[in-house]
């Protein structure tokens, strides 16, 4: 039976990771804002408090928790070209999704994801070879590459869209 919080599986990454992956992770990067709006758009009040499983985050914070995300990651990759080796800072994802502006409609974060990943996506694709192997420290996690970076949230986009298409089906 598959595990509902993560139906794509967990991040793996094994080997050395190739310019060529790198490449197919930003594409997917890029193509992430487009295919959550296709997702949601149209999705009325309360098909967006739908949950993917019992105990699991509604399509609406599932939306603004991508946005919040991507946007932490965002700024971690600027720290990590402009900084050596900072240490990052994690948030309590949970108790984001318990604020206020998650109750707002998800236009607000799709807006803000489309514009992060217009800028994070012109940013990845200039990095050099050089700069991909820069690194933040994550207090939990240790020290993380940018190239590892990228894989991670090309299949952070993945498992939410994944945890929003389940959503969506339980709604049959």
């Amino acid at each position: 039976m598959m595990d509902k919080r993560f139906p794509i599986g967990q991040f793996q990454q094994e080997g050395t990771i190739s310019e060529e992956q790198i490449k197919r992770w930003i594409e997917e990067i890029s193509q992430l804002p487009e295919q959550v709006i296709s997702l949601v758009k149209g999705l009325s009040e309360s098909e967006l408090l739908h949950t993917y499983r019992e105990g699991g985050w509604n399509i609406k914070q599932l939306v603004h928790h991508v946005a919040d995300s991507h946007l932490n990651s965002f700024i971690r990759f600027k720290l990590a070209l402009t900084e050596e080796s900072p240490i990052i800072k994690p948030y309590e994802e949970a108790e984001w999704a318990k604020l206020p502006d998650y109750d707002m409609p998800p236009q607000t974060a799709l807006d803000l994801l489309a514009s992060i990943h217009r800028k994070w996506v012109v940013l990845l694709r200039a990095l050099t070879a050089e700069q991909l192997e820069r690194t933040f420290q994550h207090p939990e996690s240790g020290e993380v590459s940018l190239k590892e970076n990228i894989g991670i949230y090309a299949w952070h986009g993945k498992h939410h869209l994944a945890h929003i298409r389940l959503a969506l089906e339980s709604q049959d």
